[in-house]
């Protein structure tokens, strides 16, 4: 019997019915369905001074969430569809995502086309577009003490933001670099139109083997954006003596103390999206952000006395 999955975001009446609709026609159809919420994939934010337990990155999928599964629909809008890629991706599992939500920057259809667009998939007439994902380590000495995979950014960050850090980056072979801001970005293509976006960095296409380095509001002119291949680890000493904060994908963090430190590396794990042709990321970029539309407001011809 074939297996699908469905991943949905409960707090959307809308996403639950949907969930619920699409359950009942594919069991009709003699496919075995299995359902979770989003609420799986996000982390959690830690409530005291030290990082949330860990939990393997491995581990976040939905029970008979496996390499068995065909694909898993999700329903919800960008942030169910990161908090789902996270649970997804270690199984290799390519999801067809449906916006239900606001931007749907990561989606691929919406409510109202999927009947047309399952038959579709289910004919297996669709393209797999892998995403590049980073492993995100807090460690302590050569201990993990939690770990997260990330399809949009890593932020470390002061709290409050109101005052200077300082940073110390070793990016691979090369020697060390101290940054001073009010924190630091790592992004994927897919996360540089997101928070690192907003924060000044460069818009990067997909399927470039490339992540970027963002300092938030550096104290100097010569600390901008860096490019870098993907392939390169990253680790991050914070060189202030004060507590951090880092979030992932803006669903998930823990506290970062003085004597710990912050690795980031290319994970071996892709998300994998189901394009029902083709991808056009010029075309996402216009529909979504508005870049490169045409300046059509002329001003209007008047006559000189």
């Amino acid at each position: 019997m074939p297996k699908v999955g469905i991943i949905y975001n409960d707090s959307k009446p809308t996403a639950c019915r949907a969930a619920t609709e699409i359950k009942d026609k594919l069991t009709g159809q003699g496919f075995k369905v299995c359902t979770a919420p989003g609420t799986g994939g996000i982390l959690g934010y830690s409530m005291g001074p030290n990082p949330l337990h860990r939990i393997p990155i491995d581990q976040l999928a939905p029970p008979d969430f496996d390499r068995e599964m065909m694909f898993a629909i999700v329903l919800g809008g960008d942030g169910t569809v990161l908090s789902a890629s996270r649970q997804l991706a270690p199984h290799g599992i390519p999801l067809l995502a449906v916006n239900t939500g606001h931007m749907g920057f990561l989606t691929e259809t919406y409510l109202n086309q999927l009947p047309a667009v399952l038959e579709q998939v289910i004919d297996g007439n669709y393209i797999v577009e892998n995403r590049t994902m980073i492993a995100v380590e807090v460690c302590q000495s050569e201990e993990v003490l939690w770990e997260a995979l990330c399809l949009n950014e890593m932020v470390l960050h002061r709290e409050p933001m109101t005052c200077m850090c300082h940073f110390e980056i070793k990016i691979g072979r090369h020697a060390p670099v101290d940054i001073a801001a009010d924190g630091v970005i790592i992004s994927t293509p897919t996360g540089s139109t997101a928070y690192s976006l907003s924060a000044g960095g460069a818009v990067v296409t997909p399927g470039v083997e490339v992540l970027q380095l963002l300092p938030i509001c550096p104290h100097s002119l010569a600390s901008r954006a860096l490019i870098y291949g993907e392939k390169e680890p990253v680790i991050i000493y914070p060189a202030s003596p004060n507590q951090l904060v880092m979030v992932v994908d803006g669903n998930g963090g823990c506290y970062v103390l003085p004597e710990y430190q912050v690795k980031v590396r290319r994970s071996l794990y892709h998300a994998k999206f189901i394009r029902l042709q083709a991808p056009e990321f010029f075309q996402v970029l216009r529909e979504k952000l508005g870049w490169g539309l045409p300046h059509i407001a002329k001003p209007t011809s008047v006559e000189l006395p």
